[in-house]
């Protein structure tokens, strides 16, 4: 991607461009508030869905602040009058935190900030507004009936879903509603919705980034990361994320020094023309720069299905389950039936059923870590298929499950291999929106943000 100026790559916005643009009096953050905030509002837009609430009068307030403060010559944190959105599982003092559900509506307003949000705050970003999700973050399509669902940016008179869970974080990214949004990432919820909005989706490794704060779907799953315009924007956000003091985005690894694998098994089946087609040229162009590609097979895939025979819903229906029982008590009829479908199928497993996907588990996270020494990441296509209708999905239950299904497929993987991944866009401009997905072991999050600069810039170039 090239650099279009005034803080922007190919027409959106990037935080390091935005950043140097405020410091240096070119931009205000009241100016970027008010952008956001229009076009969250803009009557023919996805705002209405994208958003279940809008910090209008805060958002305001704190971007005069910035402004004054930096007339006034006080010193600021890095990413001073930056807009973004947080999705609506994370809590922010003062506001009622929903997860897509109604069942939670009423509920107290939140004491206390997440500690995640709270980081991104103390590093000066403003808070436009808390973005849609699927209903407890629990579906790769991105569909809420609750509250509507906002539309992926391609094909928007077809309207096809957005990707789930993080869907308004994704199309407030791609709508420029936020140059960037916070997101959680269970079995794919940051990067689906990056594939089908083209943006970059971070899933970073388990465990680094707090989740405490925030509703939960699976405690052994649950990651958090960003949605964003580059892979430089997502680095930036993830380091604030990640509490570092001088967030800074890992050095980019030229494409001509990498050794990627390509699983043979498992990623591409049921592949689409659409992703075929922007995958193959993705790799040519990734050959060319200089990047060795290798086919191999992945016995740690074959341990992914193996375990999804054990017991339906594998490990995060059980948790899921688990979480949500004293809340179905009295509210069942209130949860949209594809989310309380997959929930209760944790009911159904024994405990003998979840140690033996526990122990499968260890053994397929030790065999994908032994695959991966010789590699500087493995990539596939992040969705097998293009985003699909979602007036097909809700009017047929079948297809909403098979579709669901495939979408989360490759994604998936790497929450049960406990890795850390990421999507970037890869289509051309009026195709449908593709993302490709580079995975590595968990705990390379900073490498795997190096070896994505190197691939993005090597794609983009092409």
């Amino acid at each position: 991607m090239s650099d279009g100026g005034a803080g922007r790559i190919e027409g959106r916005w990037t935080i390091e461009g935005l950043a140097q643009d405020l410091a240096a009096g070119r931009e205000t953050a009241t100016r970027l508030v008010e952008t956001c905030l229009a076009r969250i509002g803009d009557l023919d837009g996805e705002g209405d869905k994208a958003f279940l609430s809008v910090a209008n009068e805060r958002a305001r307030k704190v971007a005069a602040w910035i402004d004054q403060a930096r007339r006034d010559g006080l010193p600021l944190p890095p990413f001073a009058g930056i807009p973004i959105a947080i999705k609506d599982l994370a809590d922010i003092r003062g506001e009622v935190t929903r997860a897509g559900s109604p069942i939670f509506a009423q509920r107290p307003p939140a004491e206390r900030t997440a500690p995640a949000v709270a980081r991104l705050e103390q590093a000066g970003f403003v808070i436009v507004g808390r973005t849609n999700m699927t209903e407890w973050a629990y579906s790769g399509l991105g569909i809420n009936p609750h509250y509507g669902t906002p539309a992926s940016p391609w094909d928007r008179q077809t309207r096809r879903i957005p990707g789930g869970s993080s869907s308004g974080s994704g199309v407030a990214v791609a709508d420029g509603m936020a140059v960037a949004a916070l997101g959680t990432d269970t079995g794919g919820s940051c990067r689906i919705p990056a594939a089908h909005c083209g943006t970059v989706g971070l899933k970073s490794t388990v465990g680094r980034i707090p989740v405490e704060g925030m509703v939960p779907l699976s405690k052994t799953m649950d990651s958090v990361g960003p949605l964003a315009n580059s892979v430089t924007c997502a680095a930036l956000f993830d380091a604030v994320l990640d509490g570092r003091p001088e967030p800074a985005a890992p050095p980019l690894q030229p494409a001509a020094r990498l050794r990627l694998a390509v699983p043979r098994n498992y990623h591409f089946d049921g592949m689409d023309e659409h992703v075929a087609a922007s995958f193959e040229r993705a790799t040519s162009a990734l050959r060319a720069a200089g990047a060795v590609l290798e086919e191999v097979d992945v016995p740690a895939f074959d341990m992914v299905v193996e375990a999804g025979k054990v017991a339906p819903g594998g490990i995060v229906a059980a948790e899921a389950y688990a979480w949500h029982r004293p809340l179905l008590d009295g509210h069942k009829d209130q949860y949209y039936r594809h989310v309380l479908g997959r929930i209760m199928a944790g009911s159904t497993q024994s405990a003998a059923q979840l140690l033996d996907m526990f122990r499968i588990r260890a053994e397929a996270i030790a065999s994908f870590g032994a695959l991966m020494a010789d590699f500087d990441g493995m990539i596939g296509p992040t969705t097998a298929a293009i985003a699909a209708p979602i007036a097909e999905l809700e009017a047929d239950d079948e297809a909403y499950v098979r579709t669901n299904v495939l979408m989360l497929r490759n994604t998936s993987s790497m929450n049960f291999l406990d890795g850390c991944a990421i999507s970037l866009p890869i289509h051309r401009p009026g195709e449908p929106a593709v993302g490709l997905h580079l995975m590595l072991p968990g705990g390379q999050d900073r490498r795997l943000l190096s070896v994505a600069r190197g691939m993005e810039a090597a794609v983009a170039a092409a």
